[in-house]
């Protein structure tokens, strides 16, 4: 290159030295050798500054190994119970007692807490009596009733017998007619009062906070004294968890890898709590809503946990592996052996014969695309100790290895990696 360079100098000086007179020609002819310098001393100030000048004295291989490769997705997220209830209260009032505390184990029906009832129960009080009341009215009504018919059926056999007159059996059947009325008006009066008396005695129920479900007591938001204002939404006063020995890894996958999750995959997750403990998960469920976040878009997948010994707890943040695909006995290579390029191959590329090239070199890498499955790529292995290309095709990849299929290379057959002692 430096020789090269040296001639190709040398002819432009020349071209400076002629004379080639007056003229726009000549004007030309100057300017063009000047950018022309101008060029070929940028390409090699490039060349030396930019291409390393590599002295290999050998070829780093790696032997083509069979083996099982699993591709796994990582993931974030959070662990919570598989049903957490949160309890609160309908009424508003002053709690007088608490029965439970925090990771206090609690049945169905259990009480948990005591609002105080003095009003409740004078109203339950006062509702019942209202209802006494009504049904003393509705037996009123009944004598009344008795008596209407009594005397309608006297005046129908005087009027029949000619022994009174018509106007008195009308007003006999209109007596009758109204203690009919006052008879359903007191049994309707009897009704609403069960419902008003039913309505109090449920709401003076609700001041005895119960637990729904059995299990653990989470959180605890209230204590003796403290009031409570449920006139716009429910307070939440206590958190339970089922059962702490089955729970649900909430993790975000992102959309890119959301395509190869199923459910029944096994997974692998670790927390900060236990360094080195792999804890084990099966996908139960990948929901179909987005979440987006800064522009990053993710899918929830849930996890089923067992978690036996209670050593997981609620809310510890997790990272998980799902393993998506398994190749059992693959002939795999390292990925680095499909970056490899030899040294002559690189400086043909970035040669080219032409200064454009010198500028811009050409580098080979392998992408996510290119190491999927069904594409073919080089891979340089040792013939008489010098560098052969075999067309192989690339399989599964988990990052560090992919599998590949290709006539003449077989397990322990030495694939270049790299060069040794370069400088």
């Amino acid at each position: 290159m430096q020789d090269q360079f040296s001639r190709e100098t040398a002819d432009v000086l020349a071209v400076l030295r002629e004379d080639p007179g007056s003229g726009r020609r000549s004007i030309w002819l100057k300017w063009m050798s000047v950018g022309l310098v101008v060029i070929l001393t940028l390409a090699a100030v490039r060349y030396w500054l930019f291409v390393p000048a590599e002295v290999a004295t050998g070829f780093k291989t790696v032997p083509v190994s069979r083996q099982d490769l699993r591709v796994s997705i990582t993931a974030t997220g959070k662990l919570a119970p598989v049903n957490q209830v949160d309890v609160g209260s309908e009424l508003s009032g002053k709690i007088i007692s608490v029965k439970v505390d925090f990771n206090d184990q609690v049945q169905t029906d259990q009480v948990l807490a005591r609002l105080d009832t003095a009003e409740l129960d004078a109203s339950v009080v006062q509702y019942r009596a209202a209802l006494q009341l009504a049904r003393a009215r509705v037996d009123q009504a009944q004598a009344t009733l008795t008596e209407s018919n009594i005397k309608y059926q006297r005046r129908s056999d005087l009027v029949a017998q000619q022994l009174a007159p018509v106007e008195d059996l009308d007003t006999s059947t209109a007596a009758l007619a109204r203690a009919n009325a006052d008879l359903a008006a007191a049994a309707a009066q009897v009704e609403q009062g069960l419902a008003v008396l039913d309505a109090a005695t449920s709401k003076l129920s609700k001041a005895v906070i119960r637990a729904p479900i059995s299990g653990i007591v989470l959180s605890r938001n209230v204590e003796p004294g403290q009031t409570v204002a449920a006139a716009f939404n429910t307070p939440i006063l206590f958190s339970l968890a089922e059962d702490l020995r089955r729970m649900t890894l909430h993790v975000d996958v992102d959309e890119a890898d959301v395509g190869s999750l199923k459910q029944g995959q096994s997974a692998m997750f670790t927390v900060d709590a236990y360094p080195g403990r792999n804890f084990d998960a099966i996908v139960t469920q990948v929901r179909y809503a987005p979440r987006t976040v800064e522009g990053v878009v993710t899918y929830e997948t849930l996890l089923d946990v067992t978690n036996d010994d209670l050593s997981l707890r609620p809310g510890m943040t997790a990272t998980a592996e799902i393993q998506t695909a398994l190749v059992e006995d693959a002939l795999v290579v390292p990925n680095s052996a499909l970056r490899f390029v030899p040294p002559d191959e690189a400086a043909d590329d970035r040669s080219g014969g032409s200064v454009l090239s010198m500028l811009m070199p050409r580098h080979r890498s392998v992408s996510r695309s290119t190491l999927a499955a069904g594409n073919e790529v080089d891979v340089w292995v040792l013939d008489a100790g010098e560098p052969r290309a075999v067309k192989v095709d690339t399989g599964l990849t988990d990052g560090r290895y992919t599998v590949i299929d290709a006539a003449g290379i077989e397990a322990g057959t030495l694939v270049i990696t790299g060069l040794q002692g370069a400088s």
